[in-house]
């Protein structure tokens, strides 16, 4: 039996997210009044971080907070997440402004304020001493690429989620072969495929596409093709998970044994026991019970590529993704490991 110890380092966002809970998102030009006005911790780092925690699993966050986020420090730390790495700096904590309709549906403005800060290089851990590295982008692309490059140096397995999405020339620059899983939903993988497409093609394709593009996905059969496509994009070592909401989740993994790596594996939605209230934070924890099913697998000592292994993982992620929307709020609405458990 292995008794190796993973841990997980996040480098991301921490965020005060500030909910307006209205009839429908504001349109152009109209004015509204929420019926209810809610401050919660958050941020996508931060609650991927929680994710993790919330799985089980051992995780570090490094970020930053202004003075007026010290009490999101504290409830970080209450969860369970290690806050050592987290400095109180001059700027503002991030904000988050979320507009959260009745259908659960959410529009989100971000202000980046701490997020963007200099850290101090005591807070800045050694990273061949964690397992898993998990980032986002809400942070400096800068800081991003340079965990991303320390850590894969390292031999530390890297996930990415591109959220907010990067920007063209980031796309362009962005050091793909250093990645070891992309986690994206529908709309950022459509959007990568197309940006890539024109990057291979060159400038004159770029200006030549003056169509519009492709509908966002509404099938899987699409999405599978779509993901096809994006992974010959890509370095063949980066393993690919789209998240596709009621549809679920499809991953295509290129070191599952064949037929596996022929056909994207499908992972489909949980079965909801209520209604969707709030969809804000449920990408984040699935990304994070994602990682911490990896995390178990490298401390038993098995691979993600051998037998059920990439379905038990994906599918705990999508379980804990179901109970989360249908709570209110992102961090909070985070269920505990033993609550997925009990609902599979």
């Amino acid at each position: 039996m292995s008794t190796r110890k993973s841990r997980c380092l996040v480098r991301g966002s921490i965020n005060i997210d500030e909910f307006f809970h209205v009839n429908e998102i504001v349109r152009p030009g109209e004015t509204i009044s929420p019926h209810e006005l809610e401050r919660r911790a958050g941020g996508k780092g931060a609650n991927q971080a929680v994710a993790v925690c919330k799985a089980g699993c051992e995780v570090y966050l490094v970020g930053a907070v202004g003075d007026d986020g010290r009490w999101v420090v504290g409830y970080l730390n209450g969860v369970g997440v290690n806050v050592d790495g987290i400095a109180v700096v001059q700027e503002p904590t991030g904000r988050a402004i979320i507009q959260l309709a009745k259908d659960g549906e959410n529009c989100i403005i971000l202000h980046k304020g701490a997020n963007y800060a200099s850290l101090p290089s005591s807070n800045i851990p050694l990273l061949s001493t964690f397992t898993h590295l998990l980032l986002q982008n809400e942070i400096p692309f800068e800081e991003t690429v340079d965990y991303l490059s320390g850590a894969h140096g390292s031999g530390v397995a890297t996930i990415f989620n591109p959220s907010p999405m990067l920007s063209d020339q980031q796309i362009q620059t962005f050091p793909w072969e250093k990645l070891t899983w992309l986690v994206v939903n529908a709309g950022e993988a459509e959007h990568l495929h197309g940006k890539l497409a024109n990057i291979s093609a060159g400038p004159e394709f770029e200006t030549a596409q003056k169509e519009p593009s492709r509908p966002a996905m509404s099938t899987t059969d699409h999405a599978m093709h779509l993901l096809e496509l994006l992974q010959r994009q890509l370095p063949l070592t980066v393993n690919i998970v789209c998240t596709l909401g009621p549809v679920g989740v499809i991953a295509l993994l290129p070191g599952l044994p064949k037929p596996g790596a022929a056909t994207p594996l499908h992972i489909p939605a949980a079965k909801l026991r209520g209604p969707v209230l709030d969809t804000t934070g449920a990408g984040d924890c699935f990304t994070g019970y994602l990682v911490a099913g990896l995390m178990e697998l490298y401390e038993a000592g098995a691979s993600i590529y051998s037998g059920e292994n990439a379905f038990r993982c994906l599918r705990r992620a999508v379980e804990a993704a179901g109970l989360c929307v249908q709570r209110r709020g992102a961090m909070d609405s985070i269920p505990l490991r033993n609550e997925v458990e009990n609902s599979q």
